[in-house]
């Protein structure tokens, strides 16, 4: 099982950018769907962004659409979240998770939390003035 571990998390302001990385080991992560989850405080869990090994799956929540980009660096085995434009209301823990052979196929199904078999411990981000 691959390991994860976020990084690039802390404080800025509205409307600045962060850039938030996912480093594996234990694993190569050419084979497997890389999600990025947040959890607000108060709030569920939800589905940031992902994409799988095959980039023919990339996923982008309504409401980071346009903002923030995923990608993928396998010879670094890691992948990352550039968050641009960053508001208030994407402050969150985010989370990186992976599953190996993922693929949802279709751009508009959001990640589960249920089908991802390995979690990071998460980075803060928090978006104020």
């Amino acid at each position: 099982q691959v390991q994860l571990v976020e990084s690039g998390g802390g404080l800025v302001q509205p409307g600045g950018s962060l850039r938030l990385s996912c480093a594996a080991s234990g694993s190569t992560l050419d084979n497997y769907a890389i999600a990025w989850f947040r959890q607000a405080p108060g709030k569920e869990r939800e589905g940031v962004s992902c994409i799988s090994s095959t980039y023919d799956y990339i996923y982008y929540a309504d409401s980071v659409k346009g903002r923030f980009t995923i990608s993928r660096d396998n010879a670094k085995n890691t992948v990352y979240l550039q968050m641009n434009s960053l508001k208030p209301e994407d402050t969150a823990v985010y989370y990186c998770a992976a599953r190996r052979g993922l693929n949802y196929y279709s751009n508009y199904i959001a990640p589960r939390e249920a089908d991802f078999d390995s979690w990071g411990q998460g980075t803060r981000v928090t978006v104020s003035s």
